[in-house]
């Protein structure tokens, strides 16, 4: 349960960071509104960041061996996963 929240979290920052960044390309805001927008979107470009950053570690990636087997391995360890 814990990971569908974190992935609603993650897709409710970046749905908010889209809107954030549409609002400053519109430019309709004041300074000080749009000043308070671009630093709420570079936290949450910072929580995506981590966010997307976690997910990676647990990722598995597949790579040759020399004798041209494949094999699935914890990006994170290096370490077969067979």
């Amino acid at each position: 349960m814990a990971e569908k929240k974190k992935q609603a979290d993650f897709e409710a920052s970046l749905a908010r960071l889209e809107e954030i960044a549409r609002r400053l390309d519109g430019g309709n805001d004041g300074l000080e509104a749009s000043l308070k927008l671009y630093e709420e979107g570079i936290g949450l470009v910072r929580e995506c960041t981590e966010a997307l950053d976690a997910a990676e570690k647990k990722m598995k990636i597949l790579s040759l061996k020399p004798d041209g087997t494949a094999v699935l391995t914890d990006e994170d360890d290096g370490e077969d996963a067979e």
